[in-house]
């Protein structure tokens, strides 16, 4: 058997893959597990010819996840550890979109357009910006290298026993699209808006989609803001990404902020 024959992908993988995942190579073995593809019952509005991710059957070590990350550039496979049991991607029940679709939208937009539409009656918790939307916030300085901690917090988030998806995309923040995920549905009822967000947290703040659950997503940060006064203005940005992260936490943006002053992890919950 060949070098290329032992790490080419596993079978099936290639189906993820528009081209076939043509020079896609992978040497990590995977523990057992299938293709997810969408009930076309579920979502009757989107046509797709192949699956949407591949995921494992049992819960994965720490480790693995690291080791799947490193091979990201050479695999084209990203890595994302997900919730236990009875999930919506056990059936089927996920919306996966292109995510090609993201590059029409950008971070400041959204947080433009969603500051007004969650503005009312809320004008009280968002001091000092009230109703005024102070936009995005600007980059902070890595405080270490972006892989490096998301290794490190996939290896925290691997502690409660997740299973792992593998998506075939470019990059963390696409994989919340391929993938379906519909955590924030309730929030905002298309993925695509806000995998843009999380595209520029990516660039602004070393951001690393490391983990989503049927409403949750996890974020490594190797970038995050050092002083209250920036923190404010990232918190702002999680009002409009995730209300429920101050609404039904501290309450106010200016409690929210301390919180994540210098913190190397992002965890939503939308309810």
């Amino acid at each position: 058997m060949s070098v290329h024959e032992r790490r080419r992908l596993p079978t099936g993988l290639e189906l993820l893959f528009g081209d076939g995942g043509d020079g896609r190579v992978l040497s990590v073995d995977l523990p057992s597990g299938s293709l997810v593809w969408p009930d076309p019952d579920y979502d009757k509005l989107r046509t797709h010819h192949r699956p949407s991710f591949w995921l494992s059957d049992e819960p994965v070590p720490a480790g693995l996840w690291a080791r799947l990350r490193a091979e990201h550039p050479r695999s084209g496979l990203w890595p994302v550890l997900l919730e236990d049991g009875v999930q919506p991607w056990s059936a089927g029940q996920i919306a996966p979109d292109s995510p090609g679709q993201i590059d029409y939208y950008s971070a400041a937009g959204f947080m433009a357009e969603a500051w007004q539409d969650l503005l009312l009656g809320h004008e009280a918790y968002l001091a000092p910006f009230g109703a005024e939307c102070p936009g995005i916030a600007p980059p902070a300085a890595l405080v270490a290298d972006p892989d490096v901690v998301a290794d490190w917090y996939a290896d925290v988030v691997a502690e409660r026993m997740t299973p792992l998806g593998l998506a075939a995309v470019n990059r963390g923040a696409d994989a919340m699209v391929a993938m379906g995920w519909q955590g924030a549905l309730h929030h905002n009822e298309w993925t695509v808006p806000l995998a843009a967000v999380v595209r520029s947290w990516e660039e602004r703040f070393g951001a690393r989609v490391v983990g989503m659950g049927f409403n949750t997503l996890e974020l490594s940060v190797a970038a995050p803001p050092a002083t209250p006064a920036h923190a404010l203005h990232v918190a702002a940005e999680h009002w409009t990404f995730c209300p429920d992260s101050i609404l039904q936490g501290p309450g106010t943006l200016a409690d929210y902020a301390e919180q994540i002053v210098g913190q190397n992890a992002w965890s939503f919950w939308w309810d």
